[in-house]
């Protein structure tokens, strides 16, 4: 990048808090009588001066939420946002917002998408001019001016949305999972210069704050990491980043930082318990299943099983050739079942993972059967309402308009997709596609009898 950004705001200078969020609560109305669907409880949290914050949680913590309620584009249900000391009350001008998807206008060129800002802010034509060139150029687009966004390749386009929000010049860059939609070494490229600009003292951002999910992502990037539970987004915990930069991935203290952070993600680093033990009733709705199939949960606990029945997971990821992150839907749901202990980043494999693997395929349908009636709630709501059916059988539109009190429609789709699977798979329920209906299997009435002696018991 040839040039840097010149800062002509009046910004104040200093350590102190920019943004400040007090007890903030979101919460949507559901209907049709059911509680509101909470996303966000209770957040508080400040971003300082000087500082680059990540947000890391899995789905469902509210990130994007959090990030939307900094950049005034959604109110909180409870809760106040504050910038420079004033509450907010609208759109916050003292930020610019990088997204995932993009979210450029594909009938104007690069120019005209990083003019925009600034046009609604009322710049005069000549200054909006000067200022998107010289965005463009720092962000090294410079000769492409006046492409349109179907010319440029996936990285180039994001680096259009970078221009974009720079040329506001900022007090606070916020960003998010803007690296997620690129490829492993665009992305890594990115993500180096954005730290290099970071770095440069006349650039004009004060606070940098980025959502992820991706663990590295968020120890190269970060001075410090705040970790987001899910359903509903709380605080866990927050974990400092001293490592000079640039971070060297192979060095004992990254290692480090990633297995702490990764057992804040998956509930036992030492976080606040009662925050993490908030969801003390699982129903489907707060104990939602992992998207891991059947095929990816069978593969973790036959690595872990080789391994001697232990592993640790950033090492397991490295071994694998992915992101830590990437394991995370997997050992949710092998965790949730009780086919591994996971204490910190270790992986431990339990009686019955060591009994599931190593059973014969009859055997291994039984047990998993029994686990899914245990201890995945929506499994278990799923068969015990076809129980109580006049004939054994439901369309799944009952479930999904169940689901839709707790879910978006997609996720409710999605929940009852995995279910689905987990399901056939144990011989709980058939589900015929074509007609949307599910059909109670007969493993299910053998496994409640196992189970129960009397009606199924839920979740523990």
């Amino acid at each position: 990048m040839a040039r840097t950004l010149t800062r002509t705001t009046a910004a104040q200078t200093g350590t102190g808090p920019i943004i400040e969020l007090d007890r903030v609560t979101k919460t949507y109305p559901v209907g049709r009588g059911a509680a509101d669907f909470t996303v966000l409880d209770e957040i508080t949290l400040t971003l300082h001066e000087g500082e680059v914050v990540a947000l890391l949680g899995k789905s469902g913590s509210g990130k994007s939420t959090l990030l939307r309620m900094i950049a005034g584009l959604i109110a909180p249900t409870a809760g106040e946002v504050r910038c420079r000391g004033e509450r907010l009350r609208g759109a916050n001008p003292a930020v610019g917002m990088v997204f995932q998807s993009f979210a450029l206008m594909p009938w104007l060129t690069v120019l005209d998408n990083v003019e925009l800002g600034l046009q609604a802010r009322g710049v005069g034509r000549d200054e909006r001019r000067a200022r998107a060139l010289e965005a463009i150029d720092v962000i090294g687009l410079d000769g492409f001016e006046s492409a349109y966004p179907r010319e440029l390749s996936g990285g180039m386009r994001q680096r259009v949305g970078f221009a974009r929000a720079l040329v506001l010049r900022p007090d606070v860059l916020l960003m998010d999972e803007p690296f997620s939609a690129l490829d492993v070494l665009t992305a890594e490229n990115l993500r180096s210069e954005v730290i290099s600009l970071w770095s440069q003292p006349d650039f004009p951002t004060r606070t940098v704050c980025i959502v992820t999910h991706n663990i590295e992502e968020a120890v190269l990037m970060a001075d410090r990491v705040i970790v987001l539970g899910s359903n509903p987004g709380h605080l866990v915990g927050e974990v400092a980043v001293s490592m000079p930069r640039p971070r060297d991935r192979r060095s004992p203290a990254f290692d480090e930082t990633v297995a702490r952070l990764y057992a804040l993600l998956t509930g036992d680093g030492g976080g606040d318990a009662a925050a993490t033990n908030a969801v003390a009733a699982r129903t489907p709705a707060t104990w939602p299943l992992p998207a891991a199939s059947v095929g990816g949960l069978a593969g973790l606990i036959e690595i872990v099983h080789a391994h001697n029945g232990q592993t640790d997971l950033p090492d397991l990821a490295d071994e694998l050739s992915f992101e830590v992150d990437d394991l995370l839907p997997l050992v949710d749901a092998a965790s949730m079942l009780r086919l591994l202990d996971v204490e910190g980043a270790q992986a431990f494999l339990t009686d019955e993972g060591r009994a599931w693997v190593t059973a014969d395929i009859d055997a291994s349908k039984e047990l998993f059967a029994r686990l899914c009636l245990q201890h995945a709630p929506l499994v278990h709501t799923v068969v015990a309402a076809l129980e109580n059916s006049d004939d054994g059988a439901l369309r799944d539109d009952f479930f999904l308009d169940l689901l839709r009190r707790g879910f978006t429609d997609a996720e409710a789709r999605r929940q009852l997709d995995i279910a689905i699977q987990w399901g056939r798979y144990g011989e709980l329920f058939d589900y015929d596609a074509d007609s949307g209906e599910l059909v109670l299997g007969e493993l299910a009435r053998a496994a409640s009898a196992h189970l129960r002696g009397g009606s199924p018991q839920p979740p523990a």
